[in-house]
C-alpha cells in the first residue's frame, strides 16, 4: 500500500467473514511488510481482545498514544484522532470500522475518523466483519439470532481503493475457538453451540463471498466504461432475458430463471421499446411486466431503440452478460425471406454470447402479412411497379384472344391497386403510366402503336391512373397515421413505465435511474433554479451527474421553468424529448411534493416541541416552586434573628433544605436527559456488562443510607449493554417504585427464554402499592405523563419513566409494566443475553 504524498490517502479494509478469522493479525502483518520497506507506520487503534498472537504482532510498532475519556464515571480508551494527524504517518493503522466512539469525541463513528485521516492524506488499513454492514445487518441477525447494533454503511466499505478477504473453513474457525485463541475458555462451549455452529459460519461465508463478488464486479464495470470495453468477458455468468411483453414472457422468464440456476448465474430481464414507433401485433401487457419478473426475483430494464437486435446486443454486452434467452420468431417461413427477424440478427451478430432461442406457445399462432414493415419495402415497390405490367402483358399476349379489351382492363386495373397498396404514390403513378402505355400499345387497336382510335380506350387508361393514384394517396394516409399511432402507444407505454416507478414509491432518485438507463445516458440529475445564486440539485444519480445547463448534454424544463432534467450522454430524439419533458414535470412534481412534505413534518415538529415546551412549563411551575419555596422558607428561618433554633430545629431546617435541593437536582437532571434523548445525542458504548453489578449501584444511588429497604434476588446474568445508561434507567424506575409503591420495593435480575426462543435477561423493580389505575397505563411513559396523579404531593413533572425508557431502548432493550401478584406494579427491563452469544 503506497503512502499518498499528496491528496487523498488510500483505504484498505480487512473484511472478516466472522469473529475469530484473524483479519487484526492479517493487517498488522501486512503493516510490518510495510515497515521492512522503509514506510512510516503507526497503529492509531488495535484491539487485541487479550489474544496473544495478535499482541505479539503489535509489539515494535510505533504507536500513538489513546485519548482518555470520562462519561458518567466510565472510563473509555478512544482513538487520538488529533495526535494521529499530528503524528501524520504514512500509513495508520485503525481496528474495527465499525466502533462507536465514546459521547463527546470528535466524530460519532470510528469511519468518520478515518475519513478526516484520509482527508489529511494518511493512508488507512482497517477491519471490519460482514455482519457488522448495514445491508447484511438484518440478514445476519436472522441467521444466528444476534442483532449487531454497531454498523457501517456499505458504501464506505464499497468505496475502499482494496478489499482483502479474510476467510478461514469453518471447521478450522471452531478448531482455534475450542484451543482458546478466540475466546477464553470459559466462553468457549457457549459460543460454539450458538454464534459459532457450523452452519452459521458456512452462511456468513457465503455472505462475504457474495457481497466481495458484487463489489468486484461493479470495480470490473467500471473499468470496462472507463476503458470503453464492449466485448463480453466471461468473468462471470449473467442471463439476460428479453421480454416483448407478449403472452410468452412467462415462459421465456421460467425457462431463463433454469438456466440460470443450473450456473448460479445472474438473471437480467430487458424489454426494448421500438424507438421508430413499428411494432407487431403482439398485445403487450407492460403494467404486468413488472410484477411478473419480480416473482423470479429481478427487474425489468426498459431501454429505447430503432434496431431492436442491435439494442438488445448493446444491452447485453453492455451488463457483460454472457448468456441471452429470446422466444422463437412468430413469422411463417416464406416471410422470413424479406425479414430475417430479431432472433436470426441476434444470433449472426452475437459473437462471444450464447443465444438460447425458446419455443413457446404463440409461435403457432401466425401475423398478417405486412411487406411494408419489411427492409425490401421501397426498393421492391418500384421493381415490382414495371415488372408486374409486364409480367401480366405477358401472360396476357399468351391468352391473347381468349379474353376482350374489356377484361384485359380489369386485370390491369388488379395490377396497378396491388402496386398502389404496396409501395404508394410514386410507384403507383409508374405502375399506371406503364400499365397504360402496355395496354394501349399490345392489346388497343390499331395495335402495336400508341395511337388510340377508340375514345372509349383513352377513358379507361386515364381512368387507370386516376384510381391508382387516389389508392396509393389513402394507403399513404392510413400508413402515416398507423406509424403516428404507434409512435403514440409507445409514447404512453414509456410514460406508462415511468409513471408506474413514480407510484411504486421508487422515489426521484429511482425514476431518474430509469430515465438514465431507457435512453442509455451517463447521468441524470434534477435541478431548482432558486430566486438567487446557482441553481441547487434536488437528485442526481449516474457518473458526475450535470449539476447546471451548461454541463448537461440535454435539457428538459419543467412547465413552470422552476425546475430542469438535465441529462448527460448521447442526445435523444425529438419525440424522445417529449417524453422526456413530461418525465421533468412528473420529477418535479415529486421533488415538489417531497418538499412540501418536509416542511409539513417540519411544522408538526414545531407544533410538537410547542406542545412539550407549554407542557413543560405546566409542569415544572409547580415542581419547581415547591422545592424552592421550602428551601427559602428554611434558610429565611435560620437567618432570623428574631427566633433561636435548638439543635434538633436547625438539623430540621438544613434537612429541609437539602431535600429541596435534591429534589430540584433530580429534576434538572430529568430534564436534561429528556433533552438528550430528544435531540439524538445519546450514544451507548455497548459492551459485556455484569448485570448484577449494575442493579447494586443503581439501588445505592436512588436509596440514602437509612432510607427504605429494597430486597435483592439475582442470576448471574451478563448483557452486552452501556452500563452507565442502563443504571440511569434503573435508576429511575426503582426511584419511581419507592415514591409510588406503597414502602416495599424488590428488585430480581433473572435470565429467561422470550417467545421466539432466544434466551433474554430481564430487570424487574417489583412494588406493592396501588397500582396502575386502566386509564393511565397508556400514557405511562409519555413526557410530563404522572403513572398515578391522584396524590398531589407526588411530585416530579413525569419524565421519569419516559427517560428511562428512552435510555434502555439506545441500549437494545425494551420496558414493560406489569401487575404485581397482590397488588401493585412490575416494572421490566428486557435486554438480550451475552452469555452464550459468542461475540466479544
Amino acid at each position: 500500500m503506497a503512502s499518498s504524498a499528496v491528496g487523498r490517502g488510500r483505504l484498505e479494509v480487512f473484511l472478516g467473514c466472522a469473529p475469530g478469522v484473524g483479519k487484526t493479525y492479517e493487517m498488522l502483518s501486512q503493516a510490518r511488510g510495510l515497515v521492512d520497506e522503509g514506510v512510516d507506520v503507526a497503529i492509531a487503534v488495535v484491539e487485541s481482545h487479550g489474544r496473544a498472537a495478535t499482541t505479539a504482532m503489535a509489539e515494535g510498532l510505533d504507536t500513538v498514544p489513546r485519548r482518555r475519556m470520562e462519561y458518567r464515571g466510565t472510563t473509555f480508551d478512544e482513538m487520538d484522532l488529533a495526535a494521529v494527524i499530528a503524528r501524520h504517518p504514512q500509513v495508520a493503522i485503525v481496528d474495527e470500522l465499525a466502533h462507536t466512539n465514546a459521547p463527546g469525541s470528535r466524530n460519532t463513528k470510528r469511519w468518520q475518523d478515518i475519513d478526516e485521516l484520509r482527508d489529511a492524506g494518511i493512508d488507512v488499513l482497517t477491519t471490519v466483519n460482514i455482519q457488522h454492514l448495514e445491508s447484511l445487518n438484518d440478514v445476519v441477525a436472522q441467521i444466528t439470532g444476534v442483532p449487531q447494533r454497531e454498523t457501517v454503511p456499505d458504501k464506505v466499505v464499497r468505496g475502499a481503493d482494496q478489499i482483502e478477504l479474510v476467510d478461514i473453513a469453518p471447521e478450522a474457525l471452531r478448531q482455534r475457538l475450542g484451543a482458546g485463541k478466540v475466546y477464553p475458555h470459559s466462553r468457549i462451549d457457549g459460543a460454539l453451540t450458538n454464534y459459532f455452529r457450523q452452519g452459521n459460519l458456512t452462511a456468513l461465508r457465503e455472505l462475504a463471498l457474495l457481497w466481495l463478488a458484487d463489489r468486484v464486479d461493479e470495480s470490473l464495470a467500471d473499468y470496462r466504461a472507463a476503458h470503453a470495453i464492449t466485448d463480453t468477458w466471461e468473468t462471470r455468468e449473467r442471463v439476460v432475458v428479453a421480454l416483448t411483453g407478449g403472452p410468452e414472457s412467462a415462459t421465456l422468464l421460467r425457462r431463463a430463471s433454469r438456466i440460470a440456476s443450473r450456473s448460479s448465474a445472474e438473471l437480467v430481464a430487458v424489454h426494448v421499446v421500438r424507438g421508430d414507433g413499428l411494432t407487431e401485433s403482439v398485445p403487450v401487457d407492460l403494467a404486468g411486466l413488472p410484477d411478473l419478473a419480480a416473482g423470479f426475483g429481478v427487474r425489468i430494464h426498459t431501454v429505447v431503440g430503432d434496431d431492436v437486435p442491435t439494442t438488445l446486443l448493446d444491452f447485453a454486452r453492455g451488463v457483460n452478460a454472457t448468456q441471452l434467452v429470446l422466444g422463437t420468431s412468430r413469422r411463417p417461413r416464406w416471410q422470413r425471406i424479406f425479414d430475417e427477424g430479431v432472433g436470426a440478427a441476434v444470433v449472426s451478430h452475437s459473437g462471444r454470447i450464447d443465444v438460447h432461442m425458446v419455443t413457446h406457445d404463440e409461435t403457432r399462432r401466425r401475423s398478417r402479412l405486412d411487406i411494408r414493415d419489411t427492409r425490401f419495402h421501397r426498393p421492391l415497390s418500384w421493381v415490382a411497379a414495371v415488372t408486374v405490367p409486364l409480367a401480366l402483358t405477358e401472360v396476357l399476349w399468351l391468352a391473347d384472344g381468349s379474353l376482350g379489351f374489356a377484361s384485359e382492363s380489369a386485370l390491369f386495373f388488379v395490377a396497378v391497386l396491388a402496386v398502389s397498396m404496396l409501395g404508394g404514390v410514386g410507384p403507383a403513378a409508374l405502375s399506371a403510366v406503364v400499365s397504360g402505355l402496355l395496354l394501349n400499345y399490345f392489346f388497343t387497336d390499331p395495335r402495336f402503336t400508341f395511337t388510340i382510335a377508340a375514345p372509349d380506350n383513352l377513358i379507361t387508361i386515364l381512368v387507370l391512373l386516376v384510381i391508382a393514384i387516389a389508392v396509393a394517396v389513402l394507403v399513404d394516409s392510413a400508413t402515416v397515421r398507423r406509424v403516428q399511432a404507434q409512435r403514440a402507444a409507445r409514447d404512453a407505454e414509456l410514460l406508462a413505465m415511468f409513471s408506474d416507478a413514480v407510484l411504486g414509491g421508487v422515489g426521484v432518485g429511482g425514476l431518474l435511474e430509469r430515465v438514465r438507463e431507457t435512453y442509455e445516458q451517463r447521468a441524470a440529475s434534477v435541478i431548482r433554479h432558486g430566486t438567487a445564486g446557482a441553481p441547487v440539485v434536488e437528485v442526481s444519480v449516474g457518473t458526475s451527474p450535470p449539476t447546471t445547463t451548461d454541463e448537461a448534454d440535454t435539457v428538459c424544463s419543467a412547465g413552470d421553468g422552476e425546475y430542469d432534467l438535465l441529462l448527460a450522454g448521447p442526445p435523444p430524439g425529438e419525440r424522445d424529448r417529449r417524453v422526456l419533458t413530461s418525465v421533468a414535470a412528473q420529477a418535479a412534481a415529486a421533488v415538489e411534493r417531497s418538499r412540501l412534505e418536509g416542511e409539513a413534518a417540519e411544522a408538526r415538529a414545531l407544533a410538537h416541541t410547542d406542545e412539550l415546551r407549554r407542557a413543560l412549563l405546566s409542569a415544572v411551575s409547580h415542581d419547581l416552586r415547591t422545592p424552592l419555596a421550602g428551601a427559602k422558607a428554611a434558610v429565611s428561618s435560620l437567618r432570623s434573628t428574631d427566633v433561636t433554633f435548638g439543635p434538633e430545629d436547625t438539623a430540621e431546617l438544613l434537612a429541609t433544605i437539602e431535600e429541596s435541593v435534591d429534589q430540584l437536582t433530580a429534576l434538572v437532571a430529568d430534564l436534561l436527559d429528556s433533552t438528550r434523548l430528544a435531540a439524538g445525542v445519546v450514544r451507548p458504548r455497548l459492551q459485556r456488562t455484569y448485570l448484577v453489578e449494575v442493579a447494586h449501584r443503581a439501588v445505592a444511588a436512588v436509596v440514602p443510607r437509612g432510607g427504605p429497604e429494597v430486597a435483592m434476588s439475582f442470576d448471574h446474568v451478563w448483557a452486552d449493554t452501556d452500563a452507565g445508561l442502563l443504571e440511569r434507567a434503573l435508576a429511575n424506575l426503582i426511584d419511581n417504585a419507592i415514591r409510588h409503591g406503597g414502602g416495599r420495593v424488590e428488585v430480581a435480575v433473572s435470565r429467561t427464554v422470550a417467545d421466539d426462543g432466544t434466551l433474554r435477561c430481564e430487570i424487574r423493580v417489583i412494588d406493592h402499592g396501588a397500582g396502575l389505575p386502566a386509564d393511565r397505563r397508556d400514557r405511562l411513559f409519555t413526557p410530563f405523563a404522572h403513572g398515578d396523579d391522584r396524590d398531589g404531593s407526588r411530585g416530579g413533572v413525569g419524565l421519569g419513566l419516559s427517560v428511562a425508557q428512552g435510555f434502555v431502548s439506545a441500549v437494545g432493550g425494551t420496558v414493560s409494566a406489569t401487575d404485581t401478584d397482590g397488588g401493585g406494579t412490575t416494572m421490566v427491563i428486557s435486554l438480550p443475553t451475552s452469555d452464550d452469544d459468542g461475540q466479544q
